[in-house]
């Protein structure tokens, strides 16, 4: 069963009948004017936030060590959102009977992002009741706030998590290079997330990275933020449909449920490194080896590449901005190690610098 979201109101349908996601982890990033993104969220589909979303920002001197372990956050955040909990987040194309008032978005640049509070009325009895965000560094998504809108169940709705054997035969996973030669959004995001969780799982120790797009995401940020050699943990990938490794790695990537946001656990002791599932189902199933190139009639079964792959047009960087929230909010970085990384690639150390 579905649902779907109305005025709390007057009752007017604010949304088509939608299923309920894991918010993405690229809601939590942002790109700059260089980029226009799309829909955050796939059409039918619906996530929450469990964070305050939106104005006004508190500093984060006003936050007292309670207030802030409170919401979650273990590390300094500059200006932490004192919004709503909680908020409804869709794509632009789901929500019905709204009104747009773009003067609620005057802090935009090249859109509307609900900067100066909500930007969406009910066209029915005109109360607040969401924002909408489109502007040049977002993605693209509609939040509905919690207190202003109501949920009613939508029979006959599919809205069934699919198991990972399903999955896996639904998905074909996303490839790292978008058209024009750039590294896609998804898996930066995703590597800023996993490289957070990597980071604070070596207990401060080098990791030993393999070879392929896997040390391409990672080798080079870990070797920037951890001790040189030599490596004392171990990095694999781990999960549905992998044979299982004899002796496991001290460190997995692992997928996390596109529906469910749960995240696939390996046996043993290894500690689990989540990364989004289209970005782990390349990963494990894709085969991304240059072919060597030949003259002649090619042998039968023998692969063509044809056109040719393509290639990106810079070196790998981790969505700094990802690593920073991820980070934050994981209890480890109080450990001092830990909080002198998170304090130089947030700019705040002595030695600020990249991932």
């Amino acid at each position: 069963m579905g649902e779907m979201f109305a005025c709390a109101g007057c009752d007017c349908p604010l949304t088509v009948p939608l299923s309920q996601v894991a918010l993405p982890v690229l809601a939590h990033q942002s790109y700059g004017r260089e980029r226009w993104l799309p829909p955050l969220m796939a059409a039918g589909t619906y996530a929450v936030d469990p964070e305050p979303w939106g104005p006004p920002g508190r500093p984060w001197s006003e936050l007292g060590e309670g207030e802030a372990v409170a919401r979650g956050l273990f590390a300094p955040v500059a200006f932490p959102s004192a919004g709503a909990w909680g908020t409804f987040v869709m794509a632009p194309g789901d929500a019905c009977n709204t009104v747009l008032t773009p003067e609620s978005s005057r802090s935009a640049c090249c859109g509307v992002d609900g900067g100066e509070g909500p930007n969406l009325r009910c066209a029915s009895c005109g109360a607040p009741v969401g924002t909408r965000i489109d502007d040049c560094d977002r993605w693209q998504e509609v939040r509905l706030a919690r207190e202003a809108v109501r949920r009613i169940p939508v029979d006959g709705h599919a809205d069934r998590a699919l198991d990972w054997a399903a999955l896996l035969q639904e998905t074909n996973g996303t490839p790292p290079i978008a058209p024009g030669g750039f590294w896609d959004s998804r898996w930066e995001a995703t590597a800023g997330e996993a490289l957070a969780h990597l980071v604070a799982a070596s207990g401060g120790e080098a990791v030993a990275v393999p070879d392929g797009l896997i040390a391409e995401m990672f080798r080079r940020p870990l070797g920037r933020l951890l001790p040189g050699p030599p490596p004392a943990k171990t990095l694999a990938l781990a999960g549905p449909g992998l044979p299982v490794r004899d002796p496991a790695p001290d460190l997995l990537l692992v997928p996390r449920h596109p529906q469910t946001g749960e995240v696939w656990q390996p046996p043993g002791a290894a500690a689990a490194v989540p990364l989004s599932a289209d970005v782990w189902i390349h990963l494990a199933f894709h085969n991304d080896r240059l072919l060597i190139p030949a003259t002649g009639r090619l042998p039968e079964l023998v692969l063509r590449d044809e056109p040719l792959p393509l290639r990106p047009r810079q070196l790998f960087e981790p969505d700094s901005g990802v690593f920073l929230h991820t980070l934050a909010r994981l209890p480890a970085v109080r450990a001092p190690w830990l909080r002198r990384i998170y304090d130089r690639v947030s700019g705040s150390g002595p030695y600020p610098g990249r991932l």
